[in-house]
């Protein structure tokens, strides 16, 4: 067991390595963009572009964390953690504003609490945060889904997300027991492009503009304004079943062009998807199973949910999807996906083995701690 000192100084290190990233990964000399700050009123990793790596870490109260002595306890963890992070901003404050770009990772770590946290401590529980339901077709494996606190940690390497996330856990050190951890990547992206999936189609075209943020993903009023809630799925795909279909076929599937991600009777990636337009034998130019059809944000009343999606590869038999979605009401998540389960094409070649949702703290400003007002 580590000594009150000891650990100060492995998390202090990790730390800084993650705000660093170049002491062990080489940068881009052309990847010059700023470190994204921790403070402000909604946290980062949500709005952030997607950065290449992600480790999600769960976590559960441990099992003396319980009623009021366990909130003051976790309050002593969430501020611990807003301090580490913090002080990484102070850090790249004080040096040059380009040579901090160019040595910083552009680490972020994104803090929520699950649905059976504030009962277990006694708090206010958040008005929308409730266990997902049962859908058709789930294979969840408990020991890869929910928690009581969920972290996303993100990157421009994978080596700055692990270091991030020991930190974590060392300041979180009885009071928090780690419960599972799962890392994802993009592959290589464009600024402003929409990355692929496994599948080799474009995944997170349709998600909201920025300025739509208000209106689609965070809580704009209530104790809980500033907040978000997160639904985590874990999607094994059957890579191989996929690549023996001709791309026509894939295309129907998704309901787009897998070159260009255009929606069929579309031209391009952001063109609008016809729901309404049929082919001269009277089928619909997009099929009535199609993913795309069966997720439209029409079927709503016009309601979005953020996408951060990530590729997984943990074995050559167990490759897939991270899907992380970001929304006001987690209610959303759950009528897509019951529309989803009953009548997608792809579920034929997708199978959802993990889950968890949770509510994204508010941001802070400097001298501020994580979860203050839920505490």
């Amino acid at each position: 067991m580590y000594t009150s000192s000891r650990r100060a100084v492995l998390t202090a290190a990790a730390l800084a390595g993650a705000a660093s990233g170049c002491a062990r990964a080489p940068r881009d000399a052309a990847d010059d963009r700023p470190a994204t700050p921790f403070y402000g009123t909604h946290q980062a990793g949500v709005l952030t572009p997607p950065q290449p790596s992600v480790l999600i870490v769960s976590y559960d109260l441990g099992a003396r964390t319980r009623g009021a002595a366990g909130a003051r306890a976790l309050r002593s963890v969430l501020a611990a953690w807003s301090r580490l992070l913090g002080e990484r901003d102070r850090e790249l404050d004080a040096a040059d504003g380009r040579l901090a770009s160019a040595r910083t990772s552009r680490l972020t770590a994104t803090v929520a609490v699950g649905p059976a946290l504030p009962r277990r401590l006694g708090l206010r529980s958040p008005a929308l945060l409730r266990e997902l339901p049962a859908f058709p077709g789930d294979r969840l494996e408990e020991r890869r889904g929910s928690g009581d606190v969920l972290v996303q940690v993100c990157a421009d390497d994978a080596w700055t997300c692990n270091d991030a996330a020991l930190a974590l856990d060392d300041a979180a050190a009885g009071v928090l027991t780690p419960r599972w951890r799962q890392p994802g990547f993009l592959p290589p992206t464009g600024p402003g492009r929409t990355p692929r999936n496994l599948f080799g189609f474009l995944d997170g075209t349709a998600n909201p503009a920025p300025a739509d943020a208000p209106r689609h993903v965070h809580v704009a009023n209530g104790p809980d304004r500033g907040g978000s809630y997160l639904v985590y799925r874990r999607i094994r795909m059957d890579l191989a079943a996929f690549a023996a279909l001709d791309r026509g076929r894939q295309e129907r599937i998704m309901g787009r062009h897998r070159v260009d991600g255009a929606p069929l009777g579309g031209r391009r990636e952001h063109d609008e998807v016809n729901l309404f337009a049929k082919r001269p034998d009277g089928e619909y130019v997009v099929p009535a199973d199609a993913h795309v059809r069966l997720a439209h944000p029409r079927l709503d009343g016009g309601a979005q949910m953020l996408r951060r999606g990530y590729s997984y590869a943990d074995a050559a038999d167990d490759q897939g999807l991270l899907f992380l979605a970001y929304m006001k009401d987690p209610d959303l998540f759950v009528r897509v996906q019951e529309r989803l389960a009953g009548s997608d094409a792809l579920n034929r070649f997708t199978r959802h083995t993990a889950s968890a949702v949770a509510y994204v703290l508010p941001g802070v400003r400097r001298g501020e701690s994580l979860g203050a007002p839920l505490l």
